[in-house]
């Protein structure tokens, strides 16, 4: 794999992507603009103003300009980080996403840790003990786990290990990095139940699969250790799924995380746009928008790249179609 190869592959991604995120940002500013509503209504709330307030108010927000240079102006700001300001706090929609962005990043990172290793760890025991009982349990825990929602996860771990035990805190999100990390324990747990369940059925099913393939009987019959066999032979082969499900886990969890965040009052990105979508915020829901995709597209394109060095039966122009 050269240096020059894959730097051409990236920048390749690169363009489409960017293609992708002018798609994305033209249909958000369009459900947007036809959604009842506009920026006036929500600031005037009904009042009655004079026609040169609700004029100021218009061209603040360029509502006196036709669809496309609304979006033509909307988009120029945009590709100088300038999404204007909110409706509801009068604060720059960037400032206001920076500020949040730190908490939904510890908190999706350490949910995503917490379902990869344990994910991992028990779908791998469960193909090394198929068709035991350790298997069947493992594969009841993959059950239980698909099947309830983050929210609903949270309200019990809240409730038993807040509460009633107190054992972890049951709000906040602490300071400093320890504190952080023992705050957002119980949101993280919440947030990684389902994806680990969902790695469990992936590395189970690829590694009893692998298990079977003739490279690894004879990786067996040349004498290598078992936890070799597994490691270096199955374990490989069983990724690539993994990989492709934990980007989309990944991204979820940075973007969907809002009612893990409600649940345990977390000041992160996911509540943030559920409050500005609540109070009709329109400014700070196209931006929230935009930041979300991007980060979303930018997961993508990460995963394209580890693929490449998993399995170098990939090859670039397979991975770019």
């Amino acid at each position: 794999m050269s240096v020059r190869g894959l730097a051409l592959f990236v920048l390749r991604r690169l363009a489409a992507l960017a293609v992708l995120l002018m798609i994305i940002s033209f249909g958000v500013f369009s459900l947007l603009y036809l959604a009842p509503g506009s920026a006036e209504q929500v600031l005037l709330q009904g009042r009655a103003v004079d026609a040169a307030t609700r004029n100021e108010i218009r061209e603040a927000f360029n509502l006196n300009e036709p669809f496309l240079q609304q979006y033509r102006l909307w988009v120029s700001g945009a590709i100088r980080l300038d999404f204007g300001e909110s409706i509801r706090t009068g604060e720059p929609v960037l400032n206001a996403i920076l500020n949040r962005m730190g908490l939904t990043i510890f908190l999706g990172l350490y949910g995503f840790i917490v379902a990869m290793v344990a994910g991992l760890s028990l779908g791998i025991l469960a193909a090394v003990k198929s068709r035991t009982s350790v298997d069947r349990g493992i594969v009841m825990f993959s059950i239980v786990g698909a099947s309830a929602p983050p929210f609903v996860t949270g309200v019990f771990l809240l409730y038993l290990f807040a509460v009633l035990l107190g054992w972890f805190p049951a709000f906040g999100q602490g300071e400093g990095f320890a504190d952080r990390f023992w705050h957002l324990t119980l949101p993280a747990l919440a947030l990684a139940f389902g994806g680990a369940a969902l790695v469990v059925r992936l590395t189970r099913a690829g590694m009893i699969g692998a298990l079977d393939q003739d490279f690894v009987t004879f990786a067996r019959a040349r004498g290598l250790s078992p936890r070799r066999v597994l490691r270096a032979y199955a374990l490989r082969n069983a990724l690539i799924p993994v990989v492709n499900a934990g980007a989309l886990m990944l991204a979820f969890m940075l973007t969907g995380a809002a009612l893990v965040e409600v649940t345990f009052a977390l000041p992160g990105i996911g509540a943030l746009l559920v409050e500005s979508v609540n109070f009709r915020d329109l400014p700070m829901v196209q931006g929230l928008s935009m930041v979300l995709a991007t980060v979303v597209i930018l997961v993508n394109l990460a995963t394209d790249v580890i693929y490449l060095f998993i399995d170098p039966r990939i090859s670039y122009s397979e991975t770019t179609a």
